[in-house]
């Protein structure tokens, strides 16, 4: 039974051992992209540690420029060692080595207040919270401006 095309010399048929370029190159992409995407869903945990503390921070103080107004008294935040104090109440810092670059501020129970601005930093990362004396604390890597607004 002939099973070539007529004129075609029969040849018999070889095995075929490894792969061929095409599936190398598609092997090699897939294990490429993988490490791409692994490598890009990582963060620096120090930069994660610090970005959750400074937000944690600010939640805190806008509650307690709240509670102030609610009760009519200044609430005061200040620095400890290993932590901070909110109104007397000792609560540590979600990293080991995090600091602050201001001692002491006074929230409330005004409206408004003076500027603020006090700086987060852990392992030569800073991160920067700041109002302007109306508006929520933000979180930035710079100070915010202090204009009012208008």
């Amino acid at each position: 039974m002939q099973t070539s095309a007529p004129g075609s010399p029969e040849q018999p048929a070889r095995l075929q051992r490894g792969f061929t370029l095409l599936e190398l190159l598609v092997v090699v992409s897939i294990v490429a992209l993988a490490t791409a995407g692994v490598s890009l869903s990582l963060r620096d945990a120090s930069a994660t540690q610090l970005e959750r503390e400074a937000q944690r921070l600010a939640a805190l103080l806008e509650s307690a420029r709240a509670h102030s107004r609610t009760l009519g008294v200044p609430i005061i935040w200040q620095t400890a060692p290993r932590g901070f104090e909110l109104n007397g109440e000792f609560r540590p810092w979600l990293g080991e080595g995090t600091a602050a670059g201001l001692t002491r501020m006074a929230l409330g129970p005004e409206p408004m207040m003076a500027p603020q601005h006090l700086s987060l930093s852990l392992q030569g990362r800073t991160l920067w919270l700041s109002t302007d004396g109306l508006r929520p604390f933000t979180v930035g890597s710079m100070p915010a401006p202090t204009s009012a607004p208008q």
